[in-house]
């Protein structure tokens, strides 16, 4: 019979002694975080402030500003704690704490792009109707459902979580995951396994189809207009389709990584694509909707 851990910790095993370049790295991450804080500030700050920018698109943005500031926090703090100390471990309490906050922040990014695709899609293929089908009421309602919809998901996957009796601490990761957490149960964890999949079919896949749909229809829809009009769909929807795009890519490598024996990997290339998710959205969103955005970009120099 396996041996029951009572162990208050977990060890994040996948650090590397990187010797002196340890430094180096440690004030490169701290300078993402603080772009990521100050950037996604910004551009909540500006959208609050300006009451002419609180209408849905500029709501949708503030939205994936919020969340990036969500997930960075559950994160970047951690790491740069790990990457100054010589050992790596996290009690169980802060480490169901971030997968709490990574977690939600990756079902509320997708979620909250699937709500920006039928924004999109109204303004490109009932654009006479836009105004009577999204209003700012009705913006605020889908930001909050989009919101919603993976914290009640993944609040009960990850509590099922820290029931279960572990049989060991070593996480393989530089930070925590339910599924690396699951892993080391020593009960069955098929129903933990159900519920971790409906959660990521809900706030993942289904919100990922449902974007593929929509931009098939704008697709459909422009296709049948003058080169004038597809270029100004274009532009109003690229700042969207780079984030779903980029985002999706960094999804579905964190997902496989999580089914891969990460140990038969090369360490640098396991941390780079599992950390890919946490750090291109929320520095390349404020990028995109902040100097894309004519109306952000003037209210945010116009601050500073």
């Amino acid at each position: 019979m396996p041996n029951l851990t009572l162990s208050p910790y977990f060890n994040l095993t996948m650090f590397m002694n990187i010797g002196p370049y340890r430094y180096p790295t440690l004030a490169l991450c701290l300078l993402l975080y603080l772009f990521i804080v100050c950037a996604n500030w910004a551009i909540l700050l500006t959208i609050f402030r300006e009451k002419n920018l609180h209408e849905p698109m500029y709501i949708f943005i503030a939205s994936l500003s919020f969340n990036a500031l969500c997930g960075s926090t559950g994160f970047f703090p951690r790491l740069l704690l790990d990457l100054a100390s010589d050992t790596h471990l996290i009690s169980r309490a802060a480490c169901f704490t971030q997968i709490y906050f990574i977690y939600t922040y990756g079902g509320n990014e997708m979620t909250t792009l699937c709500v920006m695709a039928y924004d999109r899609y109204l303004a490109v293929c009932h654009p006479l109707h836009y105004r009577a089908r999204m209003t700012v009421k009705k913006a605020v309602i889908l930001v909050g459902l989009a919101w919603l919809l993976p914290i009640i998901l993944l609040t009960t996957t990850i509590y099922r979580s820290t029931t279960l009796p572990l049989c060991g601490n070593d996480i393989h990761k530089v930070f925590c995951t339910n599924w690396n957490v699951v892993k080391l149960s020593c009960e069955s964890t098929l129903v933990n396994n159900v519920t971790s999949l409906f959660a990521t079919s809900c706030t993942i896949f289904f919100p990922l189809v449902f974007i593929l749909y929509t931009y098939m229809r704008i697709i459909n829809t422009t296709w049948r207009h003058s080169a004038k009009f597809k270029r100004r769909v274009f532009q109003s929807c690229l700042p969207h389709m780079v984030s779903f795009v980029i985002y999706s890519i960094a999804i579905f490598c964190d997902i496989a990584l999580s089914r891969y024996n990460v140990e038969e990997m090369n360490p640098f290339v396991a941390i780079i694509l599992s950390l890919e998710f946490l750090v291109i959205p929320p520095v390349l969103n404020p990028l995109l909707y902040g100097m894309k955005q004519s109306d952000i970009r003037r209210h945010i120099f116009k601050i500073r």
